[in-house]
């Protein structure tokens, strides 16, 4: 088995103060680094998960084309129009949207655009089917049509990210018959076009001021936090973003806050803007609140008013609010178009994605079905292999050569030492293999080829996968580093591992991982900055950056929410806060 080549010599450049707040799509702050602040502003950032907020969302235009239609008209050509679908989990269709008819055309070229929802942690399977609608229904609304009354001319397939990836986004497709029978006739070919929305690119930039805030605490000031949320119709508010925390101060103002547009829906949309004392246990104190449209904070700002605060009433008489003394201000307003995720990822950067294998004999004889190796005959994946899948059938796309890098750890190859980092293919000096079922090949050919040993360390891994995007960084090439760690038990090395994470900080990379199995995770938490204090050295140096997402599989395999998502959600964001920090622009 070849091993790891692991060099310490690289790092980062020194410590930068704020992570960058304006992750366009996901609005995700990260507070000031090296300060008390710091483990503040996570642990609230934790509370505002909690309240729902969760990943990056875009809104998506689709452009649609077609060329070399099947002509199903006697005397002229086909009247085209195409209609858009989701593809649901059970294999249900769920119709997105349609284009209009283009009378006597083989080649059209819709003007309709179809508006979706983009997802960076899901996949979304998109169908396309096209008709030719018939002469007596060309002056009936193509929403009232019925497709069953008109002719099918084809259907063609894709993932939503696969075309919002591509560095044209745009994407060729073959029609097929689909179910409708099949013919050895060609049908043509439909080009679908994505493009952000206006709004996905529109920011707003705000810098608020409180001034004689309410104190909570009693033996100090409070420590005030703004949380955005925006007004809906139906259900609770929904959160969109959170500043930092500011320690002991009743007349605090914060750093710049980053909305976009799509965020709120428009700039008339009311806006629950509440500020919270922070309290370590998370039970965080309402200060006050006011309710406020981007449009009225731009009045604000321009008028130079405060607003004051009030605390909500469900009782007492018509539930009057209570007033409170302390004010909001708005002492910046400002809007400008903002780079986005996917701006990077068209403009040609690529996200790395790497893989390692806990192999410690804590999971069991692979040969025994209660071991989680297990492979099973049926073919029903375990738990390592089916975290694989979720995790690469997502970042595939944005991996442009297809080929990943795998490793193992915490096993013994054949008449060898244990190894805390090898190359999961057995290869000497080639850790990559092609595609997702070259992993799964890779780990399936490990389990007969390596013996399980121990202790679990993950410092090898991770300094490994440091080098490689150290490296990366070295030579100013425009890529994101992803690695997928799949662990059954309670890591040996938590410091090493600590002074490995805070190195990493500094560079293009986060780490993924993921808990199989049923053992006790709270060290794995403490790597995970969500919900407490920012990682710290042996020498006494703060990660720059949160860049550690752990998730168990037990807490999530039994509800709606899936690994993938769970895991997933907070990438873009760090993706933004690293190329932010370092002022790097896409690539064009």
């Amino acid at each position: 088995m070849g091993n790891c080549c692991s060099d310490d010599s690289h790092g980062g450049v020194q410590a930068v103060g704020e992570a960058g707040a304006a992750v366009a799509g996901a609005a995700s702050a990260v507070g000031a680094v090296g300060s008390n602040s710091a483990d503040s502003a996570e642990a609230a950032d934790h509370f505002l998960k909690s309240r729902g907020h969760f990943g990056l969302v875009s809104r998506i235009e689709l452009s649609l084309s077609a060329s070399n239609l099947l002509d199903r008209d006697v005397l002229s050509k086909s009247d085209p129009m195409a209609v858009v679908y989701a593809k649901r989990r059970d294999g249900t269709l769920e119709e997105i949207g349609r284009t209009e008819v283009v009378l006597n055309s083989l080649n059209p070229v819709w003007i309709a655009k179809i508006e979706l929802t983009y997802h960076f942690e899901l996949l979304q399977p998109l169908v396309f089917r096209l008709y030719d609608v018939d002469s007596q229904f060309h002056n009936v609304p193509e929403k009232t049509l019925k497709l069953d009354e008109q002719q099918f001319l084809g259907e063609a397939s894709c993932f939503l990210s696969e075309v919002a990836t591509k560095r044209s986004r745009s994407l060729t497709l073959k029609l097929e018959h689909g179910d409708h029978g099949k013919r050895s006739q060609k049908l043509g070919e439909l080009t679908v076009r994505a493009e952000e929305c206006f709004s996905s690119k529109m920011m707003s930039e705000i810098i608020f001021h409180c001034a004689n805030l309410e104190n909570k605490d009693f033996f100090s000031k409070s420590d005030p936090f703004l949380v955005i949320s925006k007004t809906t119709e139906v259900g609770p508010p929904i959160p969109i973003y959170k500043t930092e925390v500011i320690k002991n101060d009743l007349n605090p103002t914060w750093k710049p806050v980053i909305i976009n547009l799509q965020q709120v829906g428009s700039k008339d949309t009311p806006l629950n803007i509440e500020c919270y004392n922070f309290n370590s246990n998370g039970k965080h104190d309402l200060i006050g609140k006011v309710v406020k449209s981007l449009e009225d904070l731009e009045k604000l700002h321009q008028h130079q008013h405060g607003e004051y605060l009030f605390l909500p009433s469900n009782t007492g008489p018509n539930h009057l609010n209570k007033i409170l003394k302390g004010q909001l201000f708005v002492q910046k307003f400002s809007e400008n178009k903002r780079q986005t995720f996917l701006d990077y990822i068209a403009g040609g950067c690529e996200m790395n994605f790497m893989v390692a294998i806990d192999f410690t004999a804590s999971n069991g004889n692979p040969r025994l079905s209660d071991s989680l190796h297990y492979i099973d005959p049926s073919g029903r994946p375990n738990a390592y292999q089916r975290a694989i899948l979720d995790v690469a059938e997502i970042l595939q796309f944005y991996d442009t050569d297809k080929r990943f890098l795998a490793w193992g750890f915490g096993a013994r190859p054949i008449d060898g030492p244990v190894s805390h980092c090898f190359n999961l293919n057995g290869s000497t000096h080639q850790p990559e293999v092609e595609g997702v079922q070259g992993i799964m090949a890779a780990y399936a050919s490990a389990l007969h080829n390596v013996s399980l040993a121990g202790p679990t360390l993950f410092g090898p891994v991770i300094n490994t996968a440091a080098a490689l995007a150290g490296q990366s960084l070295a030579n100013n090439l425009q890529k994101y580093f992803v690695l997928l760690i799949i662990t059954d038990g309670v890591i040996t090395d938590l410091q090493e591992t600590k002074d490995a994470l805070v190195k990493a900080s500094d560079l293009p990379l986060s780490i993924l991982i993921v808990g199989v199995g049923g053992a006790d995770f709270k060290e794995m938490e403490i790597l995970d900055a969500d919900k407490g204090e920012r990682l710290v050295s042996t020498t006494g140096q703060v990660a720059t950056r949160d860049i550690v997402q752990f998730v168990p599989m037990r807490d999530v395999q039994t509800g709606e929410l899936s690994v993938v998502h769970a895991l997933l959600a907070e990438l873009p964001g760090q993706f933004m806060a690293f190329m932010q920090s370092r002022d790097i622009k896409p690539l064009h």
